[in-house]
């Protein structure tokens, strides 16, 4: 079938554009700034037939009731086009800002798929019952309310251990705008293959994955200062470590981090090399985005890949210019 083109959520007006050219695919993140299923809600509401999803929704930060439960609203009304990316996020905003248990991260949110999954399969007249490690089920659910629901729930999978649970327990997994063709063939696929192998799931596994794209034609040394600014802002999280290792990134990387203590983002900017920003992101001007787009082809996700702007110290203005200009990266995606 081949890759979809998508971005994360651009408003309605610019989405109403993008599935007119051709766009199949939006999604949204969340923050303390915007909810994902009431953002979800409005995707659902302002589009006709492109699939829209969580990329990610915080897995901790709900209940699998919470969660199958507002993809099953959001499912009826959209049948078909739903899906549903959760991540675990970071220990500490789990800790300090939710309030909630992440410790052992990964057998935890495998444990809550499959919860996810108890409710949105639950049939009509049956006891829903789940009993895992972190997660217990036991509803006695008299309204004749159920029905299997068919929601794809998909992993935000950085490292080998979350990639192989996406492909233990998830439809598939949603890869971070730092990925690289090395980190998707190296380490990512092989640890979502390895999942696989422990798993007793059938269906073809999905990929759908972000892509730091800033293009501009008039300034173009302005985006691509812009996809060096997100770049150092995703490296300053020691999460990443492995990733920096992998590909020997550690003497820039410990130069955007001392940038960043010291409130320095023009100098994290700066530590960001050449050949970081050719091998994460897509920018400059539209000619030289579709050049960087073909090199890269083999390394974006094999079903959706999201032309995403970079959002670190970028306006709101700024951010909708881009989404217009990444329109006519489709073709170039598709080629």
């Amino acid at each position: 079938m081949g890759v979809t083109v998508g971005m994360p959520w651009p408003g309605a007006e610019i989405a109403a554009e993008a599935e007119a050219v051709g766009f199949g695919a939006f999604c949204t993140g969340e923050f303390v700034d915007h909810e994902a299923y009431a953002r979800l809600g409005e995707m659902v509401g302002a589009t006709s037939s492109a699939r829209v999803g969580t990329a990610i929704a915080y897995a901790f930060a709900r209940t699998p009731y919470a969660h199958a439960t507002a993809a099953r609203t959001l499912a009826a009304r959209a049948p078909g086009r739903v899906f549903l990316g959760l991540g675990s996020g970071a220990f500490t905003i789990n800790r300090d800002w939710f309030g909630v248990p992440a410790d052992r991260p990964v057998a935890r949110t495998a444990d809550l798929v499959r919860a996810v999954r108890t409710w949105l399969h639950a049939e009509n007249g049956e006891r829903v019952r789940y009993e895992g490690e972190f997660y217990s089920i036991d509803a006695d659910v008299r309204a004749p309310v159920l029905g299997r629901v068919d929601v794809p729930v998909l992993l935000g999978g950085f490292n080998k251990g979350m990639a192989a649970a996406a492909g233990r327990v998830a439809d598939g997994i949603i890869g971070h705008g730092l990925f690289t063709r090395s980190w998707w063939d190296d380490v990512v696929r092989p640890a979502v293959a390895k999942g696989r192998t422990e798993s007793d799931r059938v269906e073809p596994h999905l990929e759908h994955g972000w892509v730091i794209t800033a293009v501009d034609d008039e300034a173009p040394e302005r985006a691509v200062a812009d996809a060096r600014r997100m770049i150092a802002f995703y490296l300053t999280v020691k999460t990443y470590d492995p990733y920096v290792a992998h590909h020997g990134w550690e003497e820039p990387v410990a130069a955007l981090r001392a940038a960043f203590r010291s409130g320095d983002t023009e100098g994290m900017a700066a530590a960001v090399t050449d050949e970081m920003v050719e091998a994460i992101a897509v920018c400059g001007t539209t000619a030289t985005a579709r050049e960087m787009l073909a090199a890269r082809a083999g390394s974006l996700p094999a079903d959706v890949a999201y032309l995403a702007p970079p959002s670190f110290m970028v306006s709101g203005r700024r951010k909708a210019a881009y989404f217009r200009a990444s329109l006519g990266l489709r073709d170039a995606v598709l080629s």
